[in-house]
């Protein structure tokens, strides 16, 4: 099973080229798809964080759904039935670490996949896919 880690943070230059490459992965232009965050910690002096789902064991996000649209994986994080959204936007506000996106045009939360493709687009390799031992698998 994997993942999508961020290895270090302070590596990160902001130059959002995973949020662009997300958002591509989707067949948009432009960041609206992107999810994948990075927020400026006070600029270049401060230095950057990136903002994505980090599989959470126990996730809020799934907790407060009132529609079960959000269902907690063995392996950490959500699996998202969009069909089930009701668009509340709950999942939006228990995330603790802001990685619960919004798409504001059809009303839904936007969910990293961990499908990697925005890793080869850091050029500073702030960000991996990493494997999850089938051992370290919790059960749900």
């Amino acid at each position: 099973m994997k993942r999508l880690a961020v290895l270090d943070n302070e590596k990160c230059i902001g130059c959002q080229s995973c949020m662009f490459a997300c958002a591509r992965r989707t067949g948009q232009g432009g960041l609206a798809e992107s999810r994948i965050g990075i927020r400026s910690e006070g600029g270049i002096e401060h230095g950057f964080v990136v903002i994505v789902c980090r599989a959470c064991e126990q996730p809020q996000c799934s907790k407060v759904c009132p529609t079960d649209a959000l269902v907690p994986k063995k392996t950490g994080g959500v699996a998202y039935n969009p069909d089930k959204c009701i668009g509340c936007q709950l999942c939006v506000k228990a995330c603790p670490i802001g990685a619960v996106f919004w798409d504001a045009e059809i009303k839904k939360p936007m969910i990293c996949i961990a499908c990697g493709y925005c890793v080869k687009y850091c050029p500073c390799s702030v960000i991996a896919i990493e494997n999850i031992p089938e051992e370290e698998l919790s059960e749900v």
